[in-house]
């Protein structure tokens, strides 16, 4: 994922490591023109949609429900309910989201798909608090209003006010006109207070004045989400950091100039994970409380032993190698994410960018004797000393004849180009699936320059770089 170092990449400082280590949270597939697509592949896709079509459509219904329950009372009075009562049950399934429920990543098509629709349930909230604010329900002629009804819609306004700030520092990653960016930890620290402003929009909409003989239904359904969302919160806040991580200890920690290696061995029962996947992972005692995600760099061992690569891209990351000694705690969450290995492609190209090679480290050592693929690894990186893994790698596409790795160094080779890569692919590019990891420029760079040759790949698999 991009959370933060994942795959030998992380998805960035703020959210952890993956394509940057979590950096990668989990992949997006999309289709192009040249073939069919194998039913396990097309039902995945499917799934990953469901997700969000589920989260809309939940929104949609109690937007519908809020203004059919109100439309007797005049149309300003329809909306402005409708709009609340969507902006109710958004917040709640962001809030839930937010929990990380591993059961439903695949209706989204993984972790990072999941931090994407809870943003925008996010954004769709605030702009139907803001609409719910101005198309203010015209009450006063059909209630009896009381002391505890007013109290309630002064904290509307509360709650308002402290979401229109939330979500400007999620939306906002850089300060306007200037190269200043708003720190991970002032951007965690706010998310938090996200649950005590639930709670009050969801006591204004539980105690606010209504009309007598008002249809239960709108109550119920809105009650729900907000008990399920607070719920969440909790659970998120104060269950999940002691309940989800699991014991480790650092083995051995290695340096490859902006990018560390560490690998943890097991003090429990050890991690399960698919080559591919990420995990958030922290050291309270080294002072790196916050849990960071990063993509589990190695595939699946005997003695549990997880490594992972993480580059030095925020405070956090630059801390970390110098904070860590041998015999170290640290606590690791996961596995996540859905950027899995594909047995099933005959042909597939892995292009990596800087320290996106993380989840394909771990594809590569996955491979058995059964596997048959065509594989070409693209690996972009600024100077040879980057590609710390190479000679690991070479070994490995010497045991496997349809492995071909490819390391290219921009400042002695070259930008790496569409052109370059289909050259460099020891088959037709537009036969095979694009697997891509790293920056989000490179990527488009990349399929724009297939797509102009006539060489775009039958399909296109990503990974968010970043989670935040």
């Amino acid at each position: 994922m991009t959370a933060s170092g994942r795959a030998g990449a992380t998805m960035t400082d703020a959210a952890a490591n993956s394509p940057e280590p979590r950096s990668h949270a989990h992949p997006s597939a999309r289709g192009t023109p040249g073939g069919m697509l194998p039913f396990g592949d097309a039902l995945a896709r499917v799934g990953s949609t469901v997700g969000p079509s589920l989260a809309a459509l939940a929104v949609l219904a109690g937007a519908i429900l809020g203004g059919w329950t109100y439309a007797p009372y005049g149309l300003q009075t329809g909306l402005g309910i409708a709009l609340g009562a969507g902006s109710i049950v958004a917040m709640g399934l962001a809030l839930i989201l937010a929990a990380r429920p591993r059961g439903l990543e695949g209706l989204f098509g993984g972790l990072d798909r999941i931090y994407g629709v809870h943003k925008w349930l996010g954004i769709t909230a605030l702009a139907m608090m803001i609409g719910h604010n101005t198309l203010e329900p015209e009450l006063e002629r059909f209630v009896r209003e009381s002391g505890l009804g007013d109290f309630a819609g002064d904290l509307g306004e509360l709650a308002l006010n402290g979401f229109i700030g939330l979500i400007l520092l999620s939306w906002i990653k850089r300060i306007p006109f200037t190269r200043l960016e708003i720190p991970w930890q002032i951007w965690r620290f706010t998310h938090r207070f996200t649950g005590l402003l639930f709670a009050i929009a969801a006591f204004h909409q539980l105690a606010i004045d209504k009309p007598a003989g008002i249809a239960p239904a709108l109550g119920l359904y809105l009650n729900a989400f907000s008990l399920a969302g607070l719920a969440a919160w909790l659970f998120t806040q104060f269950v999940a950091p002691f309940l989800r991580p699991q014991g480790f200890v650092l083995d051995q920690l290695q340096r490859h100039g902006s990018a560390t290696e560490i690998t943890l061995r097991p003090t429990g029962r050890a991690l399960r994970w698919r080559p591919g996947q990420f995990a958030f992972v922290s050291a309270p005692g080294a002072g790196l409380t916050e849990a960071h995600p990063f993509t589990i760099a190695s595939a699946p061992a005997p003695d549990g032993h997880v490594r992972f690569a993480i580059k030095a891209l925020g405070d956090w990351t630059r801390r970390l190698p110098d904070r860590l000694r041998p015999g170290q705690p640290l606590r690791v969450d996961g596995p996540y994410g859905r950027f899995l290995f594909r047995r099933r492609v005959p042909r597939q190209v892995w292009l990596a960018g800087g320290i996106g090679i993380t989840p394909f480290l771990a594809w590569a050592e996955a491979l058995t004797e059964a596997d048959r693929q065509q594989i070409a690894l693209v690996w972009a990186v600024t100077t040879p000393d980057e590609a710390f893994a190479a000679e690991r790698l070479r070994a490995i596409a010497a045991r496997h004849p349809g492995f071909d790795l490819h390391i290219v160094a921009s400042r002695s080779d070259g930008r790496l180009t569409a052109e370059r890569l289909a050259a460099l692919v020891p088959f037709d590019i537009a036969t095979a699936e694009l697997f891509f990891c790293g920056p989000t420029a490179l990527h488009r760079a990349i399929l724009t320059g297939l797509r102009a040759m006539g060489k775009s790949p039958r399909r296109d698999h990503c990974e968010a770089f970043e989670l935040r």
